[in-house]
């Protein structure tokens, strides 16, 4: 089927028509092929307009007069809106961007949506990150031009305000340039010194692998480019923030750099794009800075890794005691708990550990400063990395404790479970047992699983509460009752929990399988420790001393000290 295109020019200052029938073949039903004029025609700009089938000549719906429409179906300007209407011809022939050629491939920028006195921002890369920082720059209402080496090939991958031009052209124009290029690629840019002098140059690279040593990347392109200003920036935040915004990640910016008038047009850019500037001095933070990204989890190291060691040991000693030993000792097979019941037994004693080193480190700091007699004193690294880790911890508990629960749950769902309830009716029927009630069985269950309930409940708090965006709203007297008072109840609670649990096995001779005790009696050693050392410092000799101390008393000095609800005003 063939079908006819009609194309029309529009001058300046008339109109003038001209009618071009040509036969087009159309694969579907909606148009797919459209034709201009030559830049050079005396005819310009072109208004593209589609006949289909049964329709007449008229202009396409939604375009504007100056666009023509590609086999793709993209609308591309080659030439500006008009802000306001009253616009004279002239003032549309005249370009908006300096500099800017007929022949060049890259596309203009949109004048309403840049303002005339922000600077203008080069981009000196055409990555992913590029994209990205281009799309937020022109939103945040900024002239943006990217310099790349073959323009052409990343034309169509930026927004069509952005100006994709060559590194030099991009480098004259541009007052703020961000090198996102990677740093062993920062030498190709060497050529650029003139064009680049005096103005600040923005370095968003990380390194491949923690750099302890130096020198960063960015004081590396400060040595490169010494007629210009170097700030270190934005490399904390991701492509993906930059393109769905600052609500949806980190809204830090981390600025280090030696200009501090480089370093003010920067932080009033990132204001500017909804982030907030955090200033980290010289530009000799910048190593810092570059470290930050590559970091996996540093304070989680520690509490992970305790964790799991603590899952493997006490993994393998329920093992030993509660399947090794019967299939040593009668032949029992008893290998199908290792999934389930080995586990559920693990896990609420890692969980009561974890809990009970939260709480620890508190107590040694306490009773450290007492013999000091001084509070002026630091603690040993080793205690104070303890220290800095009790979050941490915590929340590992609380994991741990959350899936004991979770697996307690399931423990009727087995096959297993259902085959022994089985047994023990039909033992019962063929014993002639009317009534297997036992007064003292039932109510440890009853309050094990009451204690249990109440202990998972001060876990949760105390993890909600150690969320940063629920901490912020809570002053300090509260979020020390918090994680202080009732997470010594949470501790207590879990305590009572598994000494229900027990009840008076750890007395029975034959609970111990090879000389082991049963794991519950190894597990209520710390925090039963923890929670004795606690309650004598609630002693008033004590917490009337460890008071004074934290109020900055010193033991070594003769000065009289009373607190103040009990100064005479006499």
């Amino acid at each position: 089927m063939h079908y006819y295109c009609c194309v029309c020019s529009l001058r300046m200052n008339q109109w003038s028509v001209c009618f071009f029938l040509l036969p087009v073949r159309f694969c579907t039903g909606r148009p797919t092929c459209w034709f201009r004029l030559p830049r050079a025609s005396a005819h310009a700009p072109i208004c593209s307009t589609h006949v289909g089938r049964g329709q007449g000549v008229g202009a396409w719906p939604g375009r504007h007069v100056g666009a023509y429409v590609t086999l793709s179906g993209k609308t591309h300007c080659r030439r500006r809106r008009r802000e306001r209407e009253n616009i004279m011809p002239d003032d549309m022939a005249r370009p908006l961007i300096r500099g800017r050629g007929e022949g060049r491939g890259s596309r203009c920028l949109e004048a309403s949506m840049c303002d005339p006195d922000a600077p203008v921002i080069g981009i000196m890369g055409t990555g992913d990150f590029s994209r990205s920082l281009a799309r937020r720059l022109v939103a945040s209402g900024y002239q943006v031009v990217v310099g790349s080496r073959n323009p052409k090939c990343f034309i169509a991958l930026f927004p069509e305000e952005v100006e994709v031009t060559s590194q030099m052209e991009a480098a004259s124009q541009a007052d703020l340039v961000f090198v996102a290029i990677f740093p062993e690629h920062h030498s190709t840019l060497v050529e650029l010194k003139p064009a680049l002098a005096g103005k600040t140059l923005i370095d968003v690279s990380n390194g491949i692998r923690i750099n302890l040593d130096g020198p960063s990347n960015a004081e590396l392109l400060a040595d490169m480019f010494p007629e210009s200003s170097v700030v270190k920036g934005f490399n904390t935040i991701s492509a993906w923030t930059l393109q769905v915004g600052p609500r949806d990640g980190s809204r830090q910016v981390f600025l280090c750099s030696n200009s501090s008038s480089a370093k003010s047009s920067v932080t009033q850019l990132c204001r500017q794009m909804g982030f907030v500037p955090v200033d980290m001095g010289p530009l000799s933070s910048s190593l810092e800075i570059e470290n930050l990204p590559l970091y996996l989890f540093p304070s989680w190291r520690v509490p992970v890794i305790c964790t799991l060691g603590l899952f493997i040991i006490f993994y393998l000693y329920n093992f030993i005691h509660d399947v090794l030993h019967p299939f040593v000792t009668s032949g029992k097979n008893l290998f199908y708990k290792m999934p389930i019941e080995v586990v559920n037994v693990t896990l609420p004693s890692v969980a009561l550990v974890m809990l009970s080193l939260v709480y620890l480190p508190g107590l040694l700091a306490a009773c450290l400063q007492l013999w000091l007699g001084t509070k002026y004193k630091r603690f040993p690294d080793r205690l104070d990395r303890w220290l800095t880790r009790r979050k941490q911890l915590g929340l590992c508990s609380f994991l741990c404790a959350t899936l004991h629960a979770v697996y307690s749950l399931c423990l009727p769902m087995r096959k297993s479970a259902r085959f022994k309830l089985v047994n023990m009716a039909f033992k019962q029927v063929k014993e002639g047992v009317e009534d297997s009630w036992v007064d003292a069985e039932v109510w440890r269950m009853e309050l094990y699983l009451s204690v249990g309930i109440m202990a998972l409940g001060l876990l949760s708090l105390l993890a909600i509460t150690s969320l940063p965006s629920v901490a912020n709203t809570v002053n300090w007297r509260e979020f020390s009752f918090i994680q202080s008072t009732l997470g010594y109840c949470a501790l207590a609670m879990a305590t009572l929990h598994t000494l229900l649990f027990g009840w008076n096995r750890a007395f029975d001779a034959s609970q111990y399988h090879f000389y082991m005790p049963p794991t519950f009696a190894l597990v209520l050693i710390l925090p039963l420790i923890v929670l004795l050392g606690r309650l004598v410092l609630l002693l008033p000799c004590m917490s009337r001393e460890l008071r004074k101390i934290r109020r900055g008393w010193e033991k070594t000095r003769h000065i009289r000290f009373t607190f103040p609800e009990v100064v005479s005003h006499v």
